[in-house]
């Protein structure tokens, strides 16, 4: 015992086999003890110490293992498991002398775990053959042999076997095959292949072994149908769609699966949904297919989205009601269902349709389709009464539009912080241990991406180690035990790179647990000065200033409290409260930190109320005076230049110019403040230096990851929008998800909104990603819903964006449309009605722009277009010749103002 205890220290995996195998059954149980233990004493170790001796604890720890439950779970221990290969030949070696059965009862146990590698399914694949039963068919292994197909493919490709000659030969086959079609998700193998026509690839594959005999293939075609009814990824349906195309099912097959097909073609993917189609119009050539069957199918069919799919179905309607008149009465209504499709073609097809074989005798279904043709806008007015006459009788009387926006969002006060050690710790714990180190979530708002508990804790971790250091400390060490950020210390000189409200939390509480010296602490006080060369360097630096002066404060006990710990969750101050903080300063003899105090005054209400201002001068003492000062200035940290472009072309300034790799820009710039510089620390002074904008790529973090940012400037949004502009900017082009998550938080900060505001939300909406789109679509209702939202700035600044090929139309009218759906019908037609006389003056109609002229129609027929000034161009496109999207929907429009005409 002794002997392999040692060989495990030694790391010498290759001798383990021989020293298990001469320990009898006892020997292993004292041995298996002593393991157990260096395995408990490793995890303390540093990784490169772990990862000698993984290989040899691994293995003598699977053969000193008596009970196959207990086996398994040491074998895939995650911390037993490196990067080198795996040590299994040796394990089969040392459990060679097992029973049978025992041996099958581990193969089982492990196939049930996340084991997935192609290294994992051959020692479970080798352990049921020692076993002499079949392999365990579980997920974790499937996806093993998948990758060992895969593996074995690419090598038998220099001697040109194709995939169906590797699955022929593996003795799995007809065990794992089938099993595909029972898992959540495919492998990742199995799906890919180089070209969509390629017959090497895993349905062509498959499909000829059904042909052979080796798979069974009504068994293939039943599991196909069934996982393709059940949904699942769009990769994963178009492989069983392929597979089922391969297969070639007959016309018995396709007959018997009637209601199949029905269901495929209502909620499948759109590649399903069009083979389902398919199939359904060959039934129907067949007689297959009752007029109630298709009546129902339709009326799923003709309510998806797709345009392709709506028109192959409209065209299987039509050639059924050609051939048979009598189908009227039952086809027609639900061809009438076409009439509230947002796109103005299918409308006029459906119409059309209606209009050829509508019976003449039939007057309670002309009544009926009368009643269903008022969902159609004012360009169809004329053709609508000539068919029905007055549509849907006398009408009601409608009240006033009336415009639906989300609710304003409202102040949250947060909630003071803990004042007690278990309630502190718990917090601190859950932020340390949590996803905190993580981006946050897309669209969260400052208070749900932690910054209020990290204002909270931080206050908290001040204010109890002058109080209850003793408890304090005894209480984190416990919490906080393999922590590594707390237990080795975070880097003594940390870049405000990769700042977050995390990783600050984690200096401070390092700082007080003396896992960072006095000197380290000093040291980094003294070395920030906040000379970066960016808005994301300037803005973590404030964060890394304050974490630094907090961690000097837990050590010193100098303050009672944090000034600037925001009173609501937007990250702003009341003014008065501070005035009350500092009277309590006072009171102690306290001095403010002098980075806390300056981001207090970043976060207070500057409303310029006498009142407080008075107050605070009344302090006497010199921060009261620089409070009663800031909020009577009321002026911006960095005020923001307008840019001069309008939506003709650019005119001579520094907002708009190519970048060195030719991409157009339109940025803003900011005006100096000395004030910033003169009396606020170096940590802070790039918040007051003039700023021209510039759209190279930084190495710093994304928005989404540093939520602070909104709640480090709380009252100056828009400065801060004008800073984080080439993120978005970036977002609108060809960056990375995630520049315009900010926005949500950016829309709830205070000051005025203003052009730079506005301009980002211009290029959230035109966002390159959904995600993004969807966080401004938020941002754009809540800045609506506070009535600060400017349509006609918007829309001007939504056309220079356009004009400078720095937005595309087709994204912006997702937006809208996403906008408009939400009820907000007034505020994305005064949005549109500002922007498209720029689009409508282009001699080439942008790609997009049907689409956002058929939003804007939407908008008008329903909120009415009262409060619009007639669209300049409007006219002109609707009296073009052809019968283009643009153009029909430009008629759509300019039909719903009441004494235009084309």
């Amino acid at each position: 015992m002794n002997d392999l205890l040692t060989a495990v220290r030694a790391g010498a995996h290759r001798e383990v086999p021989a020293l298990v195998l001469g320990l009898d059954r006892a020997g292993r149980r004292a041995a298996l003890a002593g393991l157990k233990e260096l395995r408990k004493e490793a995890r303390g170790w540093e990784w490169q110490r772990q990862d000698k001796i993984r290989k040899a604890l691994q293995v003598a720890g699977a053969g000193c293992h008596t009970g196959a439950a207990g086996c398994a779970d040491w074998i895939g221990g995650r911390d037993l498991r490196g990067w080198s290969r795996s040590p299994y030949p040796l394990i089969l070696v040392v459990l060679g002398d097992r029973d049978p059965a025992w041996l099958g009862d581990l193969a089982r146990r492990l196939a049930a775990k996340s084991l997935d590698s192609e290294a994992d399914f051959t020692f479970i694949s080798e352990l049921a053959r020692m076993a002499g039963c079949p392999v365990p068919a579980t997920d974790s292994l499937v996806e093993g042999w998948a990758e060992r197909i895969s593996t074995a493919r690419w090598h038998a490709r220099s001697g040109r076997v194709p995939l169906t000659g590797v699955l022929r030969s593996d003795p799995h086959v007809t065990v794992l095959a089938p099993r595909l079609f029972e898992m959540a998700e495919l492998p990742a193998q199995v799906g890919w292949y180089e070209s969509a026509d390629s017959a090497d690839h895993w349905p062509a594959a498959l499909s000829t072994l059904a042909a052979e005999g080796v798979l069974d293939r009504s068994q293939l075609v039943e599991r196909c149908v069934t996982r393709l009814v059940r949904g699942g990824k769009p990769g994963d349906q178009r492989f069983f769609l392929t597979l089922l195309q391969q297969l070639g099912l007959t016309e018995d097959e396709e007959g018997s699966r009637l209601h199949d097909w029905t269901v495929l073609a209502a909620d499948g993917i759109s590649v399903v949904a069009s083979h389902a189609q398919d199939v359904l119009g060959r039934l129907d050539a067949r007689g297959e297919l009752s007029v109630r069957e298709l009546a129902e199918v339709s009326g799923s069919v003709l309510f998806r989205p797709e345009k392709k799919l709506v028109r192959a179905q409209l065209m299987l309607l039509g050639k059924v009601l050609g051939r048979d008149a009598t189908t009227a009465g039952e086809l027609l209504p639900v061809v009438a269902e076409v009439f509230g499709n947002e796109d103005i073609a299918l409308q006029e097809r459906a119409l059309k349709l209606i209009a050829r074989h509508l019976p003449a005798a039939d007057e309670a279904l002309r009544e009926e389709l009368s009643l269903a043709a008022a969902q159609l806008g004012p360009l169809h007015r004329d053709t609508v009464t000539a068919l029905f006459g007055a549509v849907g009788g006398e009408a009601p009387a409608e009240g006033p539009y009336e415009e639906l926006l989300p609710p304003a969002p409202v102040l949250s006060r947060l909630d003071p912080a803990p004042r007690t050690v278990a309630e502190l710790v718990e917090e601190v714990a859950a932020q340390l241990k949590s996803r905190s180190w993580q981006p946050a979530t897309p669209g969260a708002s400052a208070a749900a991406s932690g910054i209020s508990g990290f204002e909270r804790a931080l206050d908290g971790l001040v204010r109890l180690a002058r109080t209850d250091r003793a408890e304090l400390t005894e209480a984190l060490q416990e919490a906080l035990a393999g922590v590594w950020s707390v237990e080795d210390g975070i880097e003594r000189q940390p870049e405000p790179a990769y700042m977050t409200t995390a990783y600050a939390l984690a200096l401070v509480v390092g700082s007080f647990l003396g896992r960072i010296s006095g000197e380290a602490v000093a040291e980094g006080k003294r070395r920030w000065t906040g000379t970066g060369t960016c808005a994301h360097a300037a803005l973590n630096g404030v964060l890394l200033a304050r974490a630094w002066e907090a961690a000097d404060d837990v050590r010193t006990d100098r303050v009672p409290f944090l000034l600037a710990t925001p009173t609501w969750h937007t990250g702003s101050l009341d003014p008065a409260e501070l005035v009350g903080r500092l009277r309590t300063y006072r009171r102690f003899g306290a001095t403010p930190g002098p980075a806390d105090f300056a981001q207090a005054l970043l976060r207070v209400c500057r409303s310029g109320e006498e009142g407080v201002a008075e107050a605070a001068a009344d302090l006497g003492t010199p921060e009261g005076a620089r409070l009663a000062a800031w909020i009577r200035a009321g002026e911006p940290v960095a005020p923001v230049l307008r840019h001069g472009l309008t939506s003709d072309r650019p005119s001579a300034g520094n907002w708009w110019r190519r970048s060195a790799s030719g991409v157009r820009q339109v940025l803003l710039a900011t005006r100096e403040r000395p004030l910033i510089q003169e009396e606020f620390p170096r940590s802070f002074h790039w918040l007051g230096r003039p700023h021209v904008p510039d759209s190279r790529d930084c190495y710093h973090w994304g928005a989404e990851q540093c939520p602070h940012w909104a709640a480090t400037l709380p009252e100056d949004g828009e400065t801060l929008a004008a800073w984080l502009m080439p993120d978005l900017l970036r977002t609108a082009d060809e960056g990375p998800r995630g520049g315009a998550w900010v926005l949500p938080s950016l829309v709830e900060t205070g000051g005025g909104a203003g052009v730079a505001m506005h301009l980002a939300l211009a290029y959230g909406l035109g966002a390159r990603h959904p995600e993004d789109r969807i966080s401004a679509v938020d941002a754009l209702l809540v800045l609506a819903a506070r009535d600060r939202l400017d349509t006609a700035l918007l829309g001007r600044e939504l056309a220079v964006l356009v004009d400078h090929e720095l937005l595309k139309v087709v994204r912006l009218a997702d937006s809208a449309r996403t906008a408009a759906a939400t009820g907000a019908y007034r505020t994305v037609l005064g949005v549109l009605a500002a922007a498209l006389p720029t689009l409508l003056a282009y001699e080439k109609a942008p790609r997009g722009l049907g689409d956002l002229l058929a939003v804007a129609a939407e908008c008008a027929e329903r909120c009415g277009t009262e409060e619009i000034e007639p669209i300049a161009g409007l006219a002109a496109t609707a009296g073009r010749k052809g019968t283009s999207q643009t153009v029909r929907q430009a008629a759509r429009l300019l039909a719903a103002f009441p004494t235009a005409s084309p």
